[in-house]
Protein backbone atom coordinates (compact mmCIF):
# COMPACT_ATOMS: atom_id res chain seq x y z
CA UNK A 1 0.00 0.00 0.00
CA UNK A 2 1.55 3.20 -0.58
CA UNK A 3 0.17 5.96 0.82
CA UNK A 4 0.84 9.48 -0.68
CA UNK A 5 0.94 12.95 1.29
CA UNK A 6 1.00 16.67 -0.70
CA UNK A 7 2.58 19.65 0.90
CA UNK A 8 4.40 22.78 0.17
CA UNK A 9 7.35 23.86 1.71
CA UNK A 10 7.24 26.09 4.53
CA UNK A 11 3.90 25.03 5.63
CA UNK A 12 3.94 24.67 8.96
CA UNK A 13 0.29 22.58 8.84
CA UNK A 14 2.05 20.00 6.57
CA UNK A 15 4.97 19.59 8.28
CA UNK A 16 2.43 18.78 11.89
CA UNK A 17 0.60 16.29 9.31
CA UNK A 18 3.74 14.75 8.62
CA UNK A 19 4.98 14.02 11.98
CA UNK A 20 1.79 13.41 13.18
CA UNK A 21 0.23 10.87 10.62
CA UNK A 22 3.31 8.74 8.86
CA UNK A 23 3.78 7.36 12.27
CA UNK A 24 -0.02 6.08 12.40
CA UNK A 25 -0.27 4.78 9.23
CA UNK A 26 2.93 2.21 9.40
CA UNK A 27 1.50 1.16 12.55
CA UNK A 28 -1.37 -1.20 11.21
CA UNK A 29 0.46 -1.44 8.09
CA UNK A 30 3.09 -4.12 6.69
CA UNK A 31 5.11 -2.96 3.86
CA UNK A 32 3.54 0.41 3.65
CA UNK A 33 5.17 2.62 1.51
CA UNK A 34 5.36 6.47 2.99
CA UNK A 35 6.11 9.18 0.12
CA UNK A 36 6.11 12.77 0.93
CA UNK A 37 5.45 15.36 -1.93
CA UNK A 38 6.04 18.70 -2.46
CA UNK A 39 3.07 19.32 -4.59
CA UNK A 40 5.29 22.25 -6.19
CA UNK A 41 7.14 19.32 -7.69
CA UNK A 42 4.44 17.44 -8.35
CA UNK A 43 1.92 19.44 -9.55
CA UNK A 44 1.00 18.17 -12.50
CA UNK A 45 0.65 14.30 -10.91
CA UNK A 46 -1.29 16.27 -7.78
CA UNK A 47 -3.76 17.62 -10.37
CA UNK A 48 -4.64 14.40 -12.10
CA UNK A 49 -5.91 13.12 -8.64
CA UNK A 50 -7.60 15.93 -7.75
CA UNK A 51 -5.43 17.98 -5.32
CA UNK A 52 -6.82 21.27 -4.95
CA UNK A 53 -5.40 22.07 -1.13
CA UNK A 54 -2.33 20.88 1.06
CA UNK A 55 -2.16 19.30 2.93
CA UNK A 56 -4.10 16.43 1.27
CA UNK A 57 -3.26 12.27 1.33
CA UNK A 58 -3.86 10.11 -1.73
CA UNK A 59 -3.75 6.18 -0.93
CA UNK A 60 -3.16 3.90 -3.48
CA UNK A 61 -3.30 6.47 -6.84
CA UNK A 62 -6.58 7.80 -5.66
CA UNK A 63 -7.02 11.11 -3.04
CA UNK A 64 -8.39 9.76 -0.45
CA UNK A 65 -8.57 12.89 1.83
CA UNK A 66 -8.96 16.25 -0.05
CA UNK A 67 -8.67 18.04 3.55
CA UNK A 68 -6.50 17.26 6.36
CA UNK A 69 -7.66 13.69 7.94
CA UNK A 70 -7.15 12.83 12.22
CA UNK A 71 -4.97 10.10 12.90
CA UNK A 72 -8.18 8.78 13.49
CA UNK A 73 -9.51 8.59 10.51
CA UNK A 74 -6.73 8.04 8.51
CA UNK A 75 -6.03 4.46 10.51
CA UNK A 76 -10.05 3.59 10.04
CA UNK A 77 -9.39 3.94 6.27
CA UNK A 78 -5.88 1.78 6.34
CA UNK A 79 -7.95 -0.86 8.29
CA UNK A 80 -10.56 -0.64 5.82
CA UNK A 81 -8.43 -1.19 2.94
CA UNK A 82 -6.39 -3.76 4.82
CA UNK A 83 -9.35 -5.87 5.21
CA UNK A 84 -11.15 -5.36 1.87
CA UNK A 85 -7.52 -7.17 0.24
CA UNK A 86 -7.83 -9.57 2.58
Amino acid sequence: MKVELFYTPGCARCAAAHAALKPTAEQPTDGLVWRALNILAEIDYAVGLGVLTVPAIAIDGELVFSALPTTHQLRAELMRRIVKEA
